[in-house]
């Protein structure tokens, strides 16, 4: 944990909110980060102001010319955290408006098909271990399928620590994720069960590891690697990968939310009743964002005729001990 030290006149309530945010299990890592460049931020410009006015909120939330706008939006969500906190205080605070930018505009996400996924999963199902990192072949194998069963961003499964994955209850604590939020994510019975599996033969080779999908040397997969990995990997397959919308490992966590709306149409389940236990699930902050999957639907009616949603069990391997 790098330790930094704030000194505009706002650091005191910052270290109030990161202890506070700490105190009830949250990394905060990257927020942290923000806050103090915010802090710097301040100190630089602001050096005698101590009140969060409009006038720091506007200036903090230009955004930079390289700045993509979901870095942009990243980037504002730890300051106008830290306002809601002087408010409730009763400290006057400027909160940045959640609307200061537009999204970008969607990109179309590839929906992968049953045989799709089953050639895939199949490739990944092959990979030997190396010398050097004896679990390789447990890790990649679980690390896909996580992100597929339980639609999870590839980032989110990136953090997972040991102590996020409550194999007694069966369901994954994601702390901090985008927009700042946590959830739990219940897991599929058959994916639990992978999950057991998995850790317990990971745990015989690195039993004091942090991550639960560690590296070689025990630390956190950089989100390079797991483009790279779901590349290389997926050429195996023999499938295209070129065309307007070729496929991505995010894309993974797109197929589940529109797989399980297809599900619940097949079912005659009122879509529009189930989009919020969706949305929820997901960790979207806004239900338009779930929604949005509804539209994905129709277009691949036939391509998913075949998927069985039921039995998922061939997608999930025997992890051997």
């Amino acid at each position: 944990m790098v330790n930094r030290i704030f000194s505009s006149n706002f650091a005191a309530h910052i270290e109030e909110l990161i202890l506070q945010k700490h105190r009830l299990g949250y990394p905060y890592d990257e927020s942290e980060r923000i806050l103090y460049n915010f802090d710097q931020f301040c100190l630089k410009l602001f050096p005698l102001e101590h009140i969060l006015t409009q006038q720091i909120g506007l200036a903090w939330a230009v955004r930079r010319e390289t700045e993509s706008v979901s870095t942009f939006r990243n980037r504002m969500m730890p300051v106008r955290e830290l306002a809601r906190h002087l408010y409730r205080l009763g400290i006057e605070a400027y909160i940045i408006p959640t609307n200061i930018t537009k999204k970008a505009a969607r990109y179309m996400p590839h929906i992968y098909t049953a045989e799709q996924l089953q050639r895939f999963f199949d490739i990944l199902d092959q990979i030997p271990p190396k010398k050097n990192f004896p679990v390789r072949h447990f890790v990649i194998p679980v690390f896909f399928r996580l992100i597929y069963c339980c639609g999870l961003r590839p980032i989110e499964a990136r953090k997972l620590r040991v102590e996020d994955v409550d194999l007694v209850r069966g369901c994954l604590n994601i702390l901090e994720s985008k927009g700042h939020k946590d959830r739990i994510v219940p897991m599929a019975e058959d994916v639990w069960e992978l999950c057991v599996r998995y850790h317990a033969a990971v745990r015989r080779v690195m039993p004091d590891r942090k991550w639960f999908f560690p590296t070689s040397e025990g630390t956190m997969y950089t989100k390079k690697w797991c483009e790279k990995t779901f590349r290389v990997q997926w050429a195996k397959t023999g499938i295209s990968q070129t065309g307007p919308n070729p496929p991505r490992i995010y894309d993974l966590r797109h197929s589940f939310a529109t797989h399980r709306l297809y599900q619940w149409m097949k079912e005659g389940k009122e879509l529009t009743a189930y989009l919020p236990y969706l949305s929820t699930y997901l960790g979207h902050a806004q239900f338009s964002d779930t929604a949005y999957y509804i539209h994905l639907v129709p277009g691949i009616f036939e391509e998913m005729a075949g998927f069985d949603f039921n039995a998922r069990g061939n997608l999930l391997p025997e992890v051997k001990e």
